[in-house]
């Protein structure tokens, strides 16, 4: 219970970064950056909002938590790179984006592997 309470929040927060970025963006002259944290915001924001609304068994929340990592750690690279000139940590996107990969193919793994939707609503 308390995995899907953190997804859902972290959602709302994606999703809210998403829309602010995406505003920035369409001011900015010269930043590459913001336009890609709106991009990967809003793009997994409402994922991360599915699998913490009906994502019920363990399986879809800890494909959503790899999801919600990958997503911190890519997005806060580009933002701490765009305010300050220098990333995370060396390596920091692209583990970042390996994890929101591993993170999709968790939920398509999960999705197949269910009955009929099963796995997806069961507690």
């Amino acid at each position: 219970m308390m995995l899907q309470r953190l997804l859902l929040g972290f959602a709302g927060l994606v999703g809210a970064l998403g829309v602010a970025a995406a505003a920035s963006a369409s001011h900015a002259t010269e930043s590459r950056n913001i336009a890609a944290i709106a991009s990967i915001c809003l793009a997994h924001g409402p994922a991360l909002l599915a699998v913490g609304l009906a994502g019920k068994t363990r399986a879809w929340r800890v494909a959503g938590a790899i999801l919600a990592l990958g997503t911190l750690l890519f997005v806060g690279d580009l933002a701490i790179r765009e305010w300050t000139g220098q990333g995370l940590f060396p390596g920091a996107a692209p583990l970042g984006g390996g994890g929101m990969i591993v993170g999709w193919l968790g939920l398509a793994l999960v999705g197949l592997a269910s009955r009929s939707g099963q796995q997806f609503n069961k507690d």
